[in-house]
């Protein structure tokens, strides 16, 4: 199978790169699942039913999140429907939402990072928990683990290396050069990277966000303008052994 992961889409500019981009990589590698965050694709901050609309209408099957899922408040009714939007598997229990969704043949989950992004119940439980009620039958498993500290992630991939297909880090927007696939068979990524505005501060207008550097003060940010950049993954994953057999980095600028 040939899965591919887009990295955090920002904005309409970012929404605008996946339709201009997303075909051609269909048509170039054969995609068996598309998978995009978008927990920043309306406004730069949040996701809308509208904004997951057009994303799926570009090709994409499964939208993974993060802390800024809430940010919209009107998705929290959209996140039990049928809409192919999941939110992270480890959210205190009674959230509206998924963390979890299989499409294709593909189990994709979504996990939320603790340390320097927030207070959220133990992602390696609430994993050790899902893959346990899981069981066996389920082959091919990816997991956006949505996450600051590159040592979180790492440590994250270690444990589940061999007991899922991928685990593909988000969040913090900037592409990492660590994309290999560990010893039992997991490819790995400490994060995706970004899809959105090139000349910004990770989708934001750049002066805006220096501006607060210097100051100290708050500031109203907006998403940059301006050509786009598309980060993403391709994952080649042995649908019989779940164990993945290729990983490369894409991208691509407008």
């Amino acid at each position: 199978m040939h899965i591919l992961m887009i990295g955090d889409v920002v904005g309409r500019p970012g929404r605008r790169a996946v339709e201009r981009f997303l075909p051609g990589l269909c048509h170039d590698y054969n995609l068996d699942l598309i998978i995009a965050n978008g927990e920043n694709s309306a406004g730069g901050i949040g996701i809308t039913a509208d904004t997951a609309r057009e994303l799926c209408a570009c090709g994409v099957d499964v939208i993974t999140t993060g802390n800024h899922v809430w940010a919209k408040k009107e998705i929290a009714e959209h996140l039990d429907g049928e809409l192919p939007i999941i939110r992270p598997l480890n959210f205190p229990p009674g959230l509206p939402g998924r963390g979890y969704l299989e499409k294709k043949g593909v189990v994709v989950v979504n996990l939320i990072g603790r340390v320097f992004i927030g207070q959220y119940d133990c992602p390696f439980r609430a994993i050790d928990c899902f893959l346990d009620e899981l069981g066996t039958d389920s082959k091919v498993i990816i997991v956006d683990f949505h996450a600051e500290a590159t040592s979180e992630k790492v440590a994250m991939g270690k444990y589940l290396d061999g007991r899922v297909s991928a685990i593909l880090g988000t969040h913090t927007h900037v592409p990492t050069a660590d994309c290999y696939i560990m010893p039992r068979g997991t490819a790995y990524a400490s994060d995706v990277g970004m899809v959105g505005p090139l000349e910004s501060v990770i989708g934001v207008d750049a002066q805006s966000a220096i501006r607060s550097f210097l100051t100290g003060m708050p500031h109203r940010f907006f998403v940059s303008e301006g050509p786009a950049m598309f980060d993403g993954i391709m994952v080649d994953v042995d649908a019989a052994t779940g164990r993945a057999t290729g990983i490369k980095r894409i991208h691509l600028e407008e």
